[in-house]
């Protein structure tokens, strides 16, 4: 697909507000970001749209969305996920707004991560008995969805996100950690942001 660069940076941006924040940026958001007005932003949205790379739902703030089947060009690299901050696996903590990359081609050797995945780097040891320990990576797979049993990235109303085993009860979800020195973390509604597909390691240096 032919983008000009700042429909390329456009693509990028609204890619990592959906992950995190769940919502995408305005017209004027996506204006002050990249240094421009927010006519030369609508235009070059529109033009994303009719390209095909992106999706906005009518009459609906903040729902433009990366189209299906389309990989921002930083994403679509062997072994390369987007590093968008760092994960809670004790207390929840505030949300990080670095944006970084883990170079998978670094550690393991093979494969091609797929275009909804992102990576977080775990802070904590509540998953230790899952087997996710403190500095390791966790490959997360994009969905708003969740099973009980899942291992998820939750947002908390708070603001703050964590990394929990997923449990919808009656009247509450319960975010269950994997370390009996951890209560468990009910509320009534959270945002799922995706569900853990793998764990990174790295021995040594």
């Amino acid at each position: 697909m032919n983008l000009t660069p700042k429909q390329l940076r456009i693509l990028q941006l609204i890619r990592d507000w959906r992950v995190r924040r769940g919502y995408s940026p305005t017209m004027q958001e996506l204006a002050d970001e990249i240094g421009v007005s927010k006519v030369t932003v609508f235009e070059h949205v529109e033009a994303l749209i009719k390209k095909g790379a992106l999706i906005r739902e009518a009459n609906k703030a903040r729902s433009l969305s990366i189209a299906e089947g389309i990989a921002v060009p930083d994403e679509s690299r062997p072994l390369r996920f987007p590093l968008v901050g760092k994960i809670a696996a004790g207390n929840p903590i505030e949300r990080v707004a670095d944006m970084d990359e883990i170079d998978l081609s670094e550690i393991i050797a093979g494969g091609r991560g797929r275009d909804s995945t992102f990576a977080l780097k775990v802070e904590g040891d509540s998953m230790r008995d899952e087997g996710i320990l403190d500095g390791d990576f966790v490959l997360i797979e994009r969905t708003q969805v969740a099973q009980n049993g899942d291992r998820v990235v939750a947002l908390l109303p708070d603001g703050s996100t964590t990394l929990k085993t997923f449990f919808k009860e009656d009247d509450h979800i319960r975010l269950q950690p994997a370390n009996p020195a951890f209560d468990p973390i009910r509320v009534k509604f959270c945002q799922v942001q995706g569900v853990v597909k793998g764990v990174v390691r790295r021995y040594g240096r």
